[in-house]
């Protein structure tokens, strides 16, 4: 990898279920840097989860502090893995960040897909009370820009298992160094 690269974060943007956390953390492994997760930074700072947030201080509340934490990591001087929430390219400042600090790679999955891999919704504020594979074709459409705007290279994630889908992206991170 080159050094342009090596020093730059790698960012992971994606809807919730295209396996931010889980490829993030074996991408952070291989590479030998810590892995942050702006909803946990965002959990950590408040002490609510992330569904509580949403019920006390509203998307928008927690949009702004998911915008702080994105901020804080993306200044880390060290090179990092982060996994930003699914909405947090939403906001054009936080596209301008996470592409200014390092790689953004989109992991993207279908909505079938998605919606297998996050069950029952438990914990997801925006699949609260609707049926997930509905929810997420709908989220899946109208976010489908904004990911693209955030995203230097896009990983399909569909039927493939975690490691297959972190080798992936280690290969689009070389090819952004060369």
């Amino acid at each position: 990898m080159s050094g342009s690269t090596s020093r730059r974060h790698l960012v992971l943007v994606g809807l919730m279920g295209a396996g931010k956390t889980t490829v993030g953390e074996r991408c952070a492994r291989r590479l030998d840097r810590p892995f942050v997760d702006t909803d946990e930074i965002v959990v950590a700072t408040s002490g609510q989860t992330v569904a509580e947030l949403f019920a006390t201080e509203g998307e928008a509340g927690f949009r702004a502090r998911e915008r702080a934490a994105l901020v804080d990591a993306c200044a880390a001087p060290e090179p990092l893995v982060v996994a930003c929430g699914g909405g947090a390219v939403l906001d054009a400042e936080n596209r301008a960040t996470m592409r200014a600090a390092g790689v953004v790679v989109w992991l993207r999955a279908s909505p079938g897909q998605l919606a297998d891999r996050v069950g029952d919704g438990a914990g997801r504020p925006l699949l609260a009370g609707a049926p997930s594979v509905e929810t997420l074709e709908r989220l899946a459409a109208l976010r489908a820009p904004a990911y693209e705007a955030a995203a230097h290279v896009v990983v399909d994630t569909d039927g493939l298992a975690p490691d297959a889908v972190a080798g992936r992206v280690l290969e689009e991170l070389d090819r952004c160094a060369a």
